[in-house]
């Protein structure tokens, strides 16, 4: 995954968008104001850090060691960051992004949650 198609993939969920709320290198992208996925896209390798069942994230980084470890200045019980650098399959980065976006969403207030499922 090159990081324009990361980026693509992070702005394809309904209401995402992108911020650079603490550089401008830094991309956050953000569902209702609240945080799902974090990443330099001119990073070497390329990184994100994204939001994970506690439980499954430490699946993960037993299964993926050293490409999936704790969430890099986060939360590590919910954090993980992984390395999208073409060893991992793209499906699977896909769906932890997904997963991050769904977690998010599923915090935030029953009509902010409303407001998304409207077309």
């Amino acid at each position: 995954m090159t990081p324009q198609e990361l980026r693509a993939f992070c702005l394809s969920f309904n209401a995402a968008v992108e911020d650079f709320p603490f550089n401008p290198e830094m991309s956050v992208f953000k569902v209702r104001g609240k945080l799902f996925a974090l990443t330099n896209l001119d990073a070497m390798p390329l990184t994100v850090n994204l939001k994970c069942v506690p439980e499954d994230a430490i699946r993960l980084r037993g299964e993926y060691p050293g490409l999936i470890i704790p969430g890099y200045h986060m939360n590590k019980r919910h954090w993980n960051t992984v390395t999208v650098d073409g060893e991992l399959p793209d499906r699977l980065v896909r769906e932890l992004i997904e997963d991050s976006y769904d977690l998010v969403v599923a915090g935030l207030p029953r009509a902010d949650r409303l407001r998304l499922d409207r077309p």
